[in-house]
């Protein structure tokens, strides 16, 4: 069971292999939203801005979990139509992660939570 406090002991508990990749998801969360807070929420690494989620993501055996929520995953539906989603959360497959896409998801849902909000 994961009890990771922080993303540096989440991300050290990964294997090597996915290591690598959450890592490069950080940065790019970090490089599209970079007034979030990072954060340990529900066992994941989870970006909040105020009080709205960003995204939270959790590494699985054969995939990662992106929880962009479920407005998110309903407005990128025909992009995500390859991807196995369910009510917020899409599962990626390690060997085909699609950063130009998660890109456009975190850049989307800062856009929605600066309009929540009107100050970002």
């Amino acid at each position: 069971m994961n009890n990771a406090l922080t993303i540096e002991e989440y991300i050290a508990l990964q294997t090597a292999e996915h290591r690598q990749i959450i890592t490069k998801m950080r940065a790019l969360i970090k490089e599209c939203a970079p007034s979030s807070i990072e954060k340990i929420s529900f066992r994941m690494p989870t970006y909040t801005i105020g009080k709205e989620v960003v995204v939270h993501f959790h590494t699985a055996k054969k995939h990662l979990g992106l929880y962009p929520t479920p407005e998110a995953i309903e407005f990128f539906a025909d992009k995500l139509a390859n991807y196995k989603t369910a009510k917020g959360v899409v599962q990626l497959l390690y060997n085909n992660i699609p950063y130009d896409l998660v890109k456009e998801i975190v850049l989307h849902r800062v856009a929605v939570i600066g309009a929540l909000n009107n100050d970002i």
